[in-house]
């Protein structure tokens, strides 16, 4: 007896470090194993049958078998006896989950992101106008975080424009935990979008108010864990919604994205003297489309310069300097893939490509984590 009361704790200790992958804590803190049991097997001297009960969040959980596994792992590795794992899986009942959930509120209490101490780097990617492919940028630089490591979380905050799901290839709802949302985790990235929810894909009409709502939603009732790097695809121009992230986010730094051409670069330049008004800071600049390469010749078809001039003004009327961060050339393979779900700088296996994109989208991730 008292020899299966050491398994059971050991293999309760092992079960500790399983983590789960929605809310980033060990199955054993989140009360999701009920009861461990190991008997010795019959006829086998020294090995035994250990059984674990395990109680998920929610019935159905799409990450049921990556937990399992990962417990099977764990008992399957103990060191000092041959054990035959046996999982039971359920679903918690509807007072401990109630109670779960309580306490994750309880301690998260509001925007997580604004707490002292929290170690989050956050970049808000801005453009003065639509089309300069914002969105596009913003997904290959989260894509990048992931593969390069970083535990990366993305919201969409263009309300009326979102494109992020699309994007990812994102088709699912976040699940829900009685008012509490885990983000959708595609490529490496923890998501979450009103492109992800009924209804989304009628025109949605808004107002400010609501808009800033929707934010605060977005940045206290879902659980994000503790990312690395939170990125926020901005809608563009200086309306409401980059006023209500430089009031909930005032540690976030502006990425500015522009095109060569003066008709979005002098734009440009308004969306990064917001920082002039707001408690945010223009981490730098990024020209996209700068050029498209044919048989080894830049053309230059939205003409040049927008990157640098954006740089060169932001950093005279803020009073420091606001470089220009990377220039993206212009490929058709960039929409091609976004638009099947993937982003570019992947490769079908997730892994960080090592051409010319891939290494653009490092460098430039490597720079503002600088």
């Amino acid at each position: 007896m008292s020899e299966t009361r050491e398994i059971e704790a050991a293999i309760y200790n092992r079960l500790s470090r399983v983590i789960d992958p929605e809310l980033g804590r060990s199955v054993t803190d989140l009360g999701m194993i009920a009861a461990i049991n190991a008997v010795p097997a019959d006829g086998a001297d020294g090995e035994y049958d250990v059984t674990v009960h395990v109680e998920l969040t929610v019935e159905g959980c799409p990450l049921s078998e990556t937990i399992t596994n990962q417990i099977n792992g764990a008992v399957a590795s103990y060191p000092d006896a041959k054990l035959t794992p046996h999982i039971e899986v359920s679903s918690m009942s509807r007072d401990k989950l109630d109670d779960l959930v309580a306490d994750l509120k309880a301690e998260r209490k509001q925007n997580p992101f604004n707490k002292p101490g929290v170690k989050t780097r956050i970049f808000a990617i801005a453009s003065g106008k639509g089309g300069v492919g914002k969105s596009s940028v913003t997904a290959n630089l989260a894509a990048t975080f992931a593969a390069l490591g970083y535990d990366t979380a993305a919201i969409d905050a263009d309300i009326y424009g979102f494109s992020l799901p699309r994007l990812f290839g994102v088709h699912t709802q976040p699940t829900n935990l009685n008012g509490m949302l885990m983000p959708v985790t595609a490529w490496g990235v923890k998501l979450i979008s009103i492109g992800m929810f009924a209804g989304a894909d009628r025109a949605i009409l808004w107002r400010g108010p609501r808009l800033q709502r929707s934010l605060e939603q977005f940045l206290s009732d879902v659980w994000w864990g503790q990312p690395d790097v939170l990125l926020l695809d901005l809608a563009p121009g200086t309306g409401d919604m980059a006023i209500s992230v430089a009031q909930a986010l005032p540690n976030a730094e502006l990425v500015v994205i522009t095109t060569p051409q003066p008709s979005a670069s002098d734009i440009a330049v308004r969306s990064g003297l917001v920082a002039l008004q707001v408690p945010m800071k223009v981490r730098g600049v990024v020209e996209n489309m700068s050029y498209y390469e044919h048989k080894g010749e830049k053309l230059r078809i939205f003409g040049e310069g927008g990157g640098q001039r954006v740089s060169e003004q932001l950093t005279e009327a803020l009073g420091y300097d606001v470089p220009l961060m990377a220039q993206l050339p212009l490929e058709p393979e960039v929409r091609e893939t976004g638009e099947a779900g993937r982003p570019a700088v992947l490769d079908a296996d997730g892994a960080l490509r090592n051409d010319g994109i891939g290494k653009t989208f490092r460098s430039l991730a490597e720079q503002l984590m600088a």
